[in-house]
């Protein structure tokens, strides 16, 4: 264990070591030139970033001093909230055009089997009616992270609100708009459900539920 904390401290060493220089020399051109240290001085500085690093490692934040939310967020392998509201946000975009454009392969890829077949049934429907479906996501106004579950000890479901502005319309066979405008921008609430087993070496999220607001 000892070995591996080692390895870890190491790489998180050089980071800062990098990080520190680059703040100081910025970008190396061409013509860089390497320069030696001598050992003295390199064991000085290293001295310094340990204690600096160390420092840092030591004031991280006390997981039992969290608020729930963050404290269950915390249990999630892998986790990084930053990371999860980009690709959940990614994620709405484009279930949002596939659902719009009837695109069931990109569904399949992106939602629970569950809500596949509920998409799978609307988007029969429209066709069946001769109906088309156009949506222009303008962006976002507010993503955030509501509530987390763990199921079954082996999943975690988290809740996520979108808020976004959106054009949407509904079109008839002969292309004439039934529902919406298309000089309205509306500002719509989302709350979507994303799903994923605890096992760290899965982190792909898959939307289980959907409603509004």
């Amino acid at each position: 264990m000892s070995g591996y904390l080692d390895i870890i401290f190491l790489l998180v060493l050089v980071v800062v070591i990098f990080s520190k220089l680059k703040s100081v020399l910025g970008t190396g051109g061409e013509d860089a030139k390497v320069i030696m240290v001598p050992k003295e001085q390199f064991e000085k500085v290293y001295q310094e970033l340990k204690k600096t690093t160390h420092s840092n490692v030591s004031e991280s934040v006390d997981v039992s001093e969290l608020p729930p939310l963050d404290r269950d967020l915390a249990r999630i392998p892998n986790f990084n909230k930053n990371i999860f509201i980009k690709g959940a946000q990614k994620a709405f975009e484009m279930i949002l055009i596939a659902f719009s454009k009837g695109d069931l392969a990109t569904l399949a890829k992106l939602v629970s089997k569950e809500l596949f077949v509920k998409f799978e049934n609307v988007i029969k429907d429209r066709k069946e009616q001769g109906i088309t479906a156009e949506t222009d996501l303008i962006g976002f106004v507010e993503t955030e992270v509501e509530s987390v579950k763990f199921v079954d000890e082996d999943k975690v479901n988290l809740v996520v609100k979108f808020v976004s502005e959106q054009v949407n319309l509904l079109k008839n066979a002969q292309g004439e708009v039934i529902e919406g405008d298309e000089n309205y921008v509306q500002k719509i609430s989302d709350i979507w459900t994303f799903e994923k087993p605890l096992n760290p070496r899965v982190n792909n999220w898959m939307l289980c539920s959907t409603k509004k607001c």
